[in-house]
Order: structure tokens, then sequence, then C-alpha cells
């Protein structure tokens, strides 16, 4: 089931009769945004100040119900969620796998090659109705890229293809937007451009998603492979949504494309946060990318057709499996 999303300002999260309500308390009487099962939520993510009752809190971590916490504009705040699942023989497999460098590098190329993989095939897809030459150089460059992988023999120079790669993408990428979008390159930190602030809240919320499927596979969400590990950097969870990321892409390209976002629906901002995107905005967002993540694909190890949320689970038991077993590798998703 996709997550809740709570972005109304102020609302307040209540639980009656195993029902978790939002409500409106800001006006009266009270008005209740919605009501759904508490068996129908899988996780719960609040944009900005959104309270929570205690009852509220007590019963979602006795159902398991991760709860993300996000600023307004949806940068990662931090998360609620129960205790730690009891798997520490994989754990203990994990961390020392970190110990061995050739099972590190070839985790690592799997990632890399499954991600450059992915970018090649949503700019292939979309330059078969542009027929732009330019993006056709920039997918051979991609593939290019994908082979070289194999001949990395250094964690440094496989991350240094992966960033060349990736800047080749976004250079093809941007041909596909209006240029009443703005979008020339991949910005952060703050995002410079309407399709640069729904990127960053893409790959946020797809971050969320990895970590928890990280954790479901009974694996550290911080100790990963092609991410070097670094205090509070959730490693293994990036390692997994690096091959997801063109997904995010996608749902953007959808967005921005076909009209379910326009320019109209970002403002000026402060100099930290330079582009604002309305409430509106960000409602029909979320949607489209809930939309996206339930839809099925086959699986390619499995050989069944899972929602794309579901397959990121499925991917993170892959890397357990191999962490267990230290048969190096990892097979991509290959979406098309």
């Amino acid at each position: 089931m996709p997550p809740v999303y709570v972005t109304k300002q102020q609302a307040r999260i209540r639980i009656e009769n195993r029902r978790l309500r939002v409500m409106d308390e800001q006006v009266e009487p009270p008005v209740e945004l919605l009501s759904v099962p508490i068996g129908h939520v899988d996780e719960l993510a609040l944009f900005g100040n959104v309270g929570l009752t205690t009852p509220a809190i007590g019963l979602l971590l006795d159902q398991g119900i991760d709860v993300i916490f996000l600023t307004a504009d949806g940068d990662y705040r931090g998360r609620l969620a129960g205790p730690l699942t009891p798997h520490i023989p994989l754990r203990r497999a994990q961390y020392s796998r970190l110990d061995q460098p050739a099972f590190v590098l070839a985790m690592a190329k799997g990632f890399v090659r499954a991600k450059i993989e992915n970018q090649r095939n949503l700019l292939q897809r979309h330059n078969r109705e542009e027929s732009d030459p330019v993006l056709a150089e920039t997918i051979e460059r991609l593939a290019e890229f994908a082979r070289q992988v194999d001949a990395k023999t250094a964690l440094s120079s496989l991350r240094g293809l992966e960033g060349a790669a990736t800047a080749a993408y976004f250079g093809g990428l941007r041909r596909l937007f209006d240029p009443a979008w703005n979008f020339h390159d991949r910005s952060r930190r703050p995002p410079a451009d309407p399709v640069n602030v729904l990127l960053s809240l893409g790959y946020t919320l797809l971050a969320q998603a990895a970590s928890g499927a990280v954790q479901t596979a009974g694996l550290d969400p911080y100790a990963g492979f092609l991410h070097e590990v670094v205090y509070n950097r959730p490693a293994a969870a990036l390692d997994l949504m690096e091959e997801f990321r063109p997904v995010i892409d996608g749902v953007v390209l959808w967005c921005c494309r076909g009209g379910q976002l326009t320019p109209s629906d970002f403002s000026p901002g402060p100099p930290e946060r330079p582009v604002v995107l309305s409430e509106n905005g960000k409602k029909r967002f979320l949607a489209a990318y809930a939309q996206r993540m339930e839809l099925k694909i086959t699986h390619p190890l499995r050989g069944m057709q899972f929602p794309l949320r579901q397959c990121l689970v499925e991917q993170a038991r892959q890397v357990a499996q191999r962490v267990q077993s230290g048969e190096a590798g990892y097979t991509g998703m290959g979406f098309r």
C-alpha cells in the first residue's frame, strides 16, 4: 500500500477505533481531512508542522508503521520507527564483507551498471519520439560508460565513472524539458529551478523507501558498498536507490511534460530556498510519485510481478543473499 502523505500545516493525527484520522483543528468545529483503517497504512510521511497524539505514536510503533518527518519543502528530518530487526548473523556478515575489497568493488559495480543502464533506457525511450541527435549521442556515451564499469579496479575510479555518466545523463535529460522550466543541470542545496525542486523531493522520498527496504531485508542501512561509510549517512540505502533514480526522473518528466505541473506552481522564495513548490502542486506530485511506485513490473530474479515499492525490498533481499553467500555482484531491474 502507498504511504499516507500529510502536507496540511498544523494538521493533527489521531487514532480512533483503529482508524488513523487526520484533523484540521484550526477551525471550529474541527474538520476531518482523511480517515483510513490503521491496517491500510504501511508508512506515514509528514511534511512540516504536523502533530501526532501520544496514542497515535504508540499504535504506529506497535504496528511497525514507519513515520517519516520532512520539512514543509520535503527535506528529510528524521523517522519514528520500532526496534531494529534481530538479524545479527546477517549484519555480522555485512560488516565482514566491508573488509573484503574485491567483494565491495563487485557490489559497487553492480549498482553503478544498473543505474547507468536505466538512465540510458529512460533517454532512449523518450528519444523515440524526439529523434534528437544530441540525445542519441548521449545515449551512446552512456552505453560506453556502462561497458567501462567492468574494467574499473578501484572504488575511486568507479565513482569517478559514475559521476561522469551522471553528468552526461543530465546533459541529455535537460533537452526533454521545455525551456520555460529553466532546467540546465542538476543542482542541490538548494535546488535552483522547479525541475530540481521536484528531483530533490522525489529522491528524498525514494531514499526513505530504500532505507525501509534495506531494514526489511535485515541489513544495516548505514553499511554500504558504493557509498562511503560516513557517520549518519545511510550508505546501504543510497546504494540501493541508485538504480531507481531514473524512476523519479521519469515521474518528474511526466509531471512537467504532461501538464500535471506547470511553472506557475512554483514561486520565488528566500535565498535558502529560492524556488518554492505550492501546496497544491506538491499534492499532485506526491500523487504521481505514489502512482508510479505502485506500478507492477516483473522482477528479474523472482520472475513475478511486484509494485515498484516492493521491488525495492526484493532488491534489498538480493543484496542480503549476496552478503550471506559471498557471491558478489548485483542484478539490476532493467526498467523499460
